[in-house]
């Protein structure tokens, strides 16, 4: 029959179990998806936006056609806007989030995800190019870069325009009327920033 370990070696294997598990917890939660995790724990349980700021630089609201809904290639609907703006010029955030994929394939061809706030997700295609050092995990605030206007993707040969779009638990829906409101906002504030 086998022995069984004393009090003293129980109580020491208990507690090495604990070191361990503490040691585990402490590096894991020093990791970048940790803290992604957690900021968007965050970020889901604050309200969507009413108001977002135009997520390219240097455009204004009343340049961008209500572009939702029209037809696509294949029977799609496009579901987003598109700004049209001079290949490179910077594509910010329009809100605050953290960075869910960072990748260059499909028809969005060079494209960014944010988690933003009321846990949305903003879609950022057709980059010419992304922010040095982007990646997944990544905290941004509003008005952060994340790339640069291109035309990569199947928007591949047509003007270089962003295609923006927004995602509820739903799904996709117009993000155009916010970009609208962010402008009617008072003058020298940021909607979303």
């Amino acid at each position: 029959m086998p022995r069984k370990p004393s009090p003293l070696v129980s109580l020491a294997r208990w507690a090495a179990a604990l070191l361990v598990l503490a040691l585990a917890a402490h590096w894991a939660w020093h990791k970048p998806w940790a803290q992604a995790s957690v900021e968007a724990w965050r970020l889901s349980r604050m309200p969507s936006p009413t108001a977002l700021p135009v997520p390219v630089e240097g455009i204004r609201a009343s340049r961008i056609a209500d572009t939702w809904g029209g037809a696509r290639s294949g029977g799609r609907k496009h579901q987003g806007v598109d700004i049209f703006a001079k290949r490179g010029t910077p594509v910010l955030s329009a809100t605050r989030g953290v960075v869910s994929s960072v990748n260059d394939y499909g028809i969005g061809g060079k494209h960014v995800w944010v988690i933003g706030p009321g846990g949305e997700r903003h879609y950022y295609a057709h980059l010419d190019g992304f922010a040095p050092g982007i990646a997944r995990f990544d905290l941004v605030e509003a008005g952060g870069l994340l790339g640069f206007v291109g035309d990569t993707g199947n928007a591949r040969g047509t003007p270089p325009h962003l295609h923006y779009g927004i995602y509820a638990m739903s799904g996709a829906y117009n993000p155009w009327p916010l970009l609208q409101a962010g402008a009617k906002q008072a003058p020298g504030s940021q909607p979303g920033r």
